[in-house]
């Protein structure tokens, strides 16, 4: 090996790319588990959505007379669910946000105190709203960090005033944090004014009391199957359908984006594994058309010191370890290569991907594994060799 660098470090080449290739999509498939797992903590844990309109047919609404709608009544239901840590309706709507000389286009959410607390929603200042601010339908305003830092710069937003669609809310407080959410908008984005004053002022409904969805939580001792089935039940008797006819509403569980992702970045990983694989199996051919070459250029060697003593499986340990030791130290440069990209993903601030002792471990596995392989046959070769036959190669 020392003899020939030039020679090693190509055979080497296609094990680098392998081994980094492996040892990457290793750490890019664990760490997409945790961001799927923070992403979805940060929407709230055990989350069910409820939405308006289900498998109904329009013929079978203008039969039954019915609009598909939910409304604060089917929310305050809900929340006397024993299977429901609570229940938040909620109404969005985009508009025109202004204060001082600054406007903007913006989501505006109206929403009660519940959804604070079941979407996991921190305050940086000030507070959020209370029952009393929802039943008096007061004109307050809680906004992300964004929105707080375009409209007030460095100054302290609480107390001011922001116009949305020219009604003013007063700031009340400013969330903490930032992060996509459920309905693609950001946390630090949002606008949040109690959904009394949101009815009354800014988004207009059928009806007064309907809402846009209805975000639940189930109990964690409970299973979300069974608090399914609850919300199905209760709205369906709300909502006066009957046994055979389907819901006019759909129940959506957060997991299910989960076990969604995870099969998106399975698949991906699959595709990473699978180029990682190929170039593997090349570097792995390069191995043994490098060391079946050696075997013919060291015939003379192999004949003498068969021919001194050396049996034929000290023969084939001999180039069985050269190859070995070819691809070991190539699945070290490969991780080495792999940990560099992995800080270089990771310094780019919007996705952390790090190395398991678990993932280098199966990559040297890997890499002993494929010099055993494709070193066994010219090894073999060399060992069965004839010492007479080996004196007179020239």
């Amino acid at each position: 090996m020392a003899a020939n660098r030039l020679r090693t470090a190509l055979t080497m080449l296609g094990i680098i790319i392998g081994i980094a290739s492996v040892v990457l999509l290793l750490a890019i498939g664990d760490s997409m588990q945790r961001f799927i797992g923070k992403e979805l903590q940060a929407l709230g844990t055990n989350m069910l959505y409820v939405m308006p309109g289900g498998d109904r047919t329009a013929a079978q609404r203008a039969r039954a007379g019915a609009v598909p709608s939910l409304s604060l009544s089917d929310a305050a239901a809900l929340n006397k669910l024993s299977s429901l840590v609570a229940a938040a309706p909620a109404l969005q709507g985009n508009f025109k946000l202004s204060a001082g000389n600054e406007t903007a286009n913006s989501m505006v959410l109206g929403v009660t105190p519940s959804m604070f607390k079941i979407r996991n929603w921190k305050l940086d200042q000030g507070n959020s709203f209370s029952e009393a601010d929802i039943r008096a339908s007061a004109r307050m305003v809680v906004i992300g960090q964004k929105v707080a830092d375009q409209f007030f710069y460095k100054a302290d937003p609480l107390g001011r005033y922001i116009r949305i669609e020219n009604v003013a809310f007063q700031v009340i407080g400013v969330l903490d944090g930032e992060g996509k959410q459920i309905d693609g908008s950001d946390l630090a984005e949002l606008v949040l004014v109690p959904i009394t004053a949101a009815s009354a002022n800014l988004i207009r409904t059928p009806f007064p009391q309907n809402v846009h969805y209805i975000a639940t939580q189930g109990r964690p001792d409970i299973a979300l199957s069974d608090a399914i089935e609850d919300i199905k039940e209760t709205l369906r008797d709300r909502h006066r359908i009957r046994l055979d006819d389907p819901d006019d509403f759909r129940v959506q569980n957060i997991a299910s984006f989960a076990e969604t992702a995870n099969k998106i970045s399975a698949g991906v990983a699959m595709l990473l594994g699978l180029i990682g694989a190929i170039s593997l199996l090349v570097g792995g051919i390069g191995i043994m058309n490098i060391m079946l070459v050696s075997v013919t250029e060291r015939t003379r060697e192999i004949g003498i010191r068969m021919a001194i003593g050396a049996r034929p499986s000290a023969v084939l340990l001999q180039f069985l370890a050269e190859s070995v030791v070819i691809c070991v130290a190539g699945g070290l440069v490969g991780v080495a290569i792999a940990m560099g990209g992995a800080a270089a993903i990771t310094s780019t601030g919007k996705f952390d991907v790090y190395l398991t002792f678990q993932g280098v471990l199966v990559a040297c596995g890997f890499a002993t594994a494929v010099g055993v392989f494709f070193g066994f046959y010219p090894a073999r070769r060399a060992s069965k060799l004839l010492p007479v036959d080996c004196l007179r190669y020239e």
